[in-house]
């Protein structure tokens, strides 16, 4: 497809043609697709060809809409328990979603890799709950994504994220013409149910989903969080 695919598409609003086509690898055993090429990016080419500042255009929710929606339905699901809960926004941008929660009375903490280069993660510790809303289908290693969500969580912790699955919508020798498929939007990892189910197994946690679009990664899980997993 073209590298100026959008998921503003789907709205009817389209960027002009780029030139520049991008491939997309399917594996027939799991259902994981990828595009090998933008997965060899540095952040910085990162940086200058997505996450530039027309990205708003491709991604207008990111800014404010998406990081108050999540901090509205994690404060209802969590309610009171929140406030003795240690809780790390994955992925949190400007960290807007960190901001909102700490309003609530939440011990959170914001991290992004392209926001936070200084920081190490061994210096943030160990958080009962991660969230990573909208950040798999961005990552160019995911097994390293992974290494680095362990290292954060305390044992019997809960990881709470977001990504659509594929199922029904990526078929082997077939155009891939899926929305949320689009390398404009940095969506360069797109997971099957087979796929994140053999992630979760590589890495100790037991996977469950709340919606075709939220998910859980955990080992066991604790009191405050049974009303929901």
């Amino acid at each position: 497809m073209d590298f100026n695919k959008s998921c503003e598409e789907a709205k009817g609003k389209f960027l002009s043609f780029a030139g520049i086509p991008v491939s997309y690898a399917l594996c027939r055993k799991c259902g994981f697709c990828f595009a090998p090429e933008l997965v060899t990016w540095k952040l910085e080419e990162f940086e200058e060809k997505i996450y530039n500042d027309e990205y708003v255009c491709v991604d207008p929710d990111y800014i404010e809409t998406r990081p108050r929606a999540n901090a509205a339905n994690l404060i209802s699901m969590f309610a009171d328990r929140a406030h003795s809960i240690k809780h790390l926004d994955y992925g949190g941008g400007s960290g807007l979603l960190t901001q909102l929660l700490r309003a609530s009375g939440w011990q959170s903490v914001s991290y992004d890799p392209f926001v936070d280069r200084n920081l190490r993660l061994d210096q943030l510790g160990q958080f009962d709950l991660i969230t990573a809303f909208e950040v798999f289908e961005h990552v160019p290693d995911v097994h390293k994504l992974m290494s680095n969500l362990r290292s954060l969580l305390c044992a019997n912790g809960l990881v709470l994220f977001s990504t659509l699955l594929s199922d029904g919508n990526i078929h082997a020798d077939q155009d891939l013409d899926w929305w949320y498929a689009s390398p404009r939007n940095g969506h360069i990892s797109l997971f099957s149910r087979n796929s994140l189910e053999i992630l979760a197994q590589a890495n100790g946690f037991s996977l469950g989903s709340l919606s075709t679009g939220f998910h859980v990664f955990s080992t066991k899980v604790p009191p405050w969080a049974e009303h929901i997993v």
